[in-house]
């Protein structure tokens, strides 16, 4: 089931706190969250999901409560400390990129592996159900979980062409997770780890020579005026991200029944598919504007694509010899997560 943002959106109209005249205490009920993440607000992940998210559940509560947005991680701290920071109380709900804290959540990876992810709005579904079955009480059992996703396809943008495997040798790629870098040793590039704010200071400055993300945050981070290349894959994605939207267990608990519920109504499978489709409809409009710009797109065919599906081969290998290290039966996740992408339906 699909979800389009009209769907989505629902919102009822402005709601009105009924106050009186004189000073009246606030009611105990009413309820302030402090939503913090790494993006700019004017970014589409902030504007066009976080935000959508936000209005709603204020609509939905009548106003009872408020969704105060911390963009560019004014809270403090880095975008790695995210999720500790929704587990600490430092903000009572995070957006975040799993992977900014490599190997603790390992069971998300599998939608993460080279090649594995069939578009957006599939995947995040196939994510949802696996996060309620398999991570909701294990790996997540200190946070609670609102919404899960992965974005558009990623592909890799930089400074000189890349059609082959062999062409990444000796170039400083950004990679956004562990198994993004573990590809990207495979054809013989330098991974290089940083969260998505700090890729334009590092193109502009030579630190890497190219980065690996999805085309929707191309534009906020003004890639394609840094590097001119970008090289597309046909079929399966190159790699994508997988995120979260997690908010304090005691923050989500002390709330009355019914503000759980606004929060309940607002989360889960329906909003993880919007929130992932969203993301990957952004993709077009960033395309564009880099063809605009003249910028060199290199679209590889399905043969070319499989060469770099054969040198991705070894990243599933050794990821399942890693999950059966932690007591993870990897294969069955890679498994159930193709069946459910397969079985998913707009």
């Amino acid at each position: 089931m699909t979800i389009t943002r009209t769907g989505f959106l629902r919102l009822a109209g402005a709601a009105t706190l009924a106050l009186g005249l004189g000073a009246v205490p606030a009611l105990a009920q009413e309820v302030t969250l402090r939503l913090h993440q790494f993006l700019p607000p004017q970014a589409n992940v902030p504007k066009l999901v976080l935000d959508v998210w936000a209005d709603k559940v204020e609509a939905d509560s009548d106003g009872r409560i408020k969704v105060e947005r911390y963009p560019s991680m004014q809270l403090g701290g880095t975008p790695p400390e995210l999720m500790d920071q929704a587990i600490d109380g430092v903000a009572d709900i995070v957006w975040t990129v799993v992977g900014y804290t490599p190997g603790r959540y390992p069971s998300t990876e599998v939608f993460e592996l080279p090649f594995m992810m069939t578009n957006a709005r599939a995947a995040s579904s196939a994510y949802w159900q696996m996060f309620e079955k398999h991570m909701k009480d294990t790996e997540f059992k200190d946070v609670h979980i609102l919404a899960t996703w992965v974005h558009g396809p990623g592909l890799i943008h930089a400074n000189k062409e890349v059609r082959t495997p062999s062409d990444m040798q000796g170039l400083k790629i950004r990679g956004g997770s562990r198994l993004a870098n573990a590809l990207l040793e495979k054809t013989g590039a330098t991974p290089v780890g940083m969260p998505v704010p700090a890729i334009p200071e590092g193109l502009s400055k030579g630190v890497i020579d190219g980065a690996t993300i999805p085309w929707e945050v191309t534009a906020a981070l003004k890639v394609p005026e840094l590097v001119n290349n970008h090289t597309e894959f046909t079929g399966n994605a190159l790699y994508v991200l997988t995120f979260v939207l997690a908010m304090n267990k005691d923050k989500y608990e002390s709330l009355p029944d019914d503000l759980k519920k606004v929060i309940d109504d607002n989360s889960g499978l329906e909003f993880s598919i919007f929130a992932g489709g969203t993301q990957a409809d952004a993709d077009g409009p960033a395309r564009e504007a880099a063809v605009a710009a003249g910028n060199n797109i290199v679209t590889l065919n399905e043969e070319e694509t499989q060469v770099w599906r054969e040198a991705a081969q070894p990243v599933y290998d050794d990821w399942i010899a890693d999950m059966e290290s932690k007591g993870i039966d990897g294969q069955a996740l890679i498994d159930e997560a193709r069946a459910l992408m397969d079985a998913y339906q707009e």
